[in-house]
C-alpha cells in the first residue's frame, strides 16, 4: 500500500489543500482537524507520517505530539505559524522530525514530507495481481523480473487503481491522477490507456470495467 500521511489542522480548507496536494504526489491521507480526534486517528490508522500543526483546539498539537512520542517514533512534521527559535527548540526537542511555518507552499511540504519518509526508510512501493510490483519512488513497473515498459498516464492510472483496490473511479479522477494529459483531453481516452494496460499485463491484469461508472482494481 502507499504510505499514509494523517494531517492534523484545525482550517479545513488548508487541510484539504494539503490532503490533495498529497494525494497527487502518490500517497494516502487522513484528515483530522482537532488533538483529540488526532490521538484517535493515529491509533486507527497507524500513518507512516504526520504532519501536525501545533495549534489544536481540544489538545494542543504539543500535547499529542508528547502522546504519540510516548509509545511511538512515527516521523512528525510539525506545521504552524509560530516562527521564534524557541517554538522551534521547543518542537524538535518534543521529538519533530521537521519544522514547516505558515504561509507555507504546498509543494515545499510535499518534498518535506518525501524526504522525511525517504529517511525513515518508507519506500512507498505498492503491490499487486500475479507478481506486479509498483516502485513508487523510481517509477518503475515490474511484472515478476520483467520491467514493463508504461507510458507516464499508465503508469500514473494504474497506480491509483492499484493502491486502492476495490474502489471504483471515474474515467474524469483517473484522468486526474495524470499531470500529463492536457485538461481539455476526452473521457474516453482512458478507455485507450486501460487497454493498452490490460495488454501490458496480461490475463491477470485485475482491471475490471465498472458500467456507466468506470474502473476498479479486482480484490481478489
Amino acid at each position: 500500500m502507499l504510505p499514509l500521511v494523517l494531517v492534523v489542522e484545525d482550517e479545513p480548507d488548508i487541510a484539504a489543500t494539503v490532503g490533495r496536494y498529497l494525494e497527487r504526489a502518490d500517497l494516502r491521507v487522513e484528515l483530522a482537524h482537532d488533538g483529540p480526534a488526532a490521538l484517535s486517528a493515529f491509533e486507527r490508522v497507524r500513518p507512516a507520517l504526520i504532519v501536525l500543526d501545533l495549534m489544536l483546539p481540544g489538545l494542543s498539537g504539543w500535547e499529542v505530539l508528547r502522546a504519540i512520542r510516548l509509545l511511538h517514533d512515527t516521523p512528525v512534521i510539525a506545521l504552524t505559524a509560530r516562527v521564534t527559535q524557541e517554538d522551534r527548540l521547543e518542537g524538535f526537542a518534543l521529538g519533530a522530525d521537521d519544522y514547516v511555518t505558515k504561509p507555507f507552499y504546498p509543494q515545499e511540504l510535499v518534498s518535506r514530507v518525501k524526504a522525511v519518509l525517504r529517511r525513515s526508510g518508507v519506500n512507498g512501493d505498492v503491490a499487486g495481481r500475479g507478481g506486479l510490483s509498483i516502485q513508487v519512488q523510481r517509477r518503475r513497473v515490474l511484472l515478476g523480473t520483467q520491467t514493463l515498459e508504461l507510458r507516464p498516464t499508465e503508469f500514473a492510472m494504474l497506480l491509483k487503481l492499484v493502491s486502492a483496490p476495490g474502489r471504483v473511479f471515474s474515467r474524469s479522477e483517473l484522468l486526474l491522477a495524470s499531470s500529463d494529459e492536457p485538461r481539455d483531453t476526452l473521457e474516453r481516452t482512458v478507455d485507450v490507456h486501460i487497454r493498452n494496460l490490460r495488454l501490458k499485463l496480461g490475463a491477470d491484469h485485475g482491471i475490471e470495467t465498472v458500467f456507466g461508472v468506470g474502473y476498479r482494481y479486482a480484490t481478489h
